[in-house]
């Protein structure tokens, strides 16, 4: 399993709507409303690196009120002791 993040830009008023709707996606992890210029930050776990961008075009972007996302792919876990 490959964890990826997803930065994800709402509409105003809509961060509460959006993390529902991505949870219900089923590699979804966890969301956090964030500071900065996304609204989220949420973590989704794949199993095939090579389908991220048909999870991405199939079952995130069709969520109403997404704005904007930016994808950030992982290659390595460190754990602290």
């Amino acid at each position: 399993m490959r964890a990826i993040f997803l930065f994800i830009k709402t509409d105003l008023g809509h961060v509460t709507d959006v993390a529902n709707r991505i949870a219900e996606i089923e590699s979804f992890s966890e969301a956090y409303s964030i500071s900065g210029p996304y609204d989220l930050l949420v973590k989704l776990y794949v199993e095939d690196v090579d389908k991220i961008g048909r999870l991405i075009e199939t079952e995130v972007h069709p969520i109403p009120h997404i704005r904007e996302t930016h994808t950030i792919l992982t290659f390595e876990a460190f754990q602290g002791r």
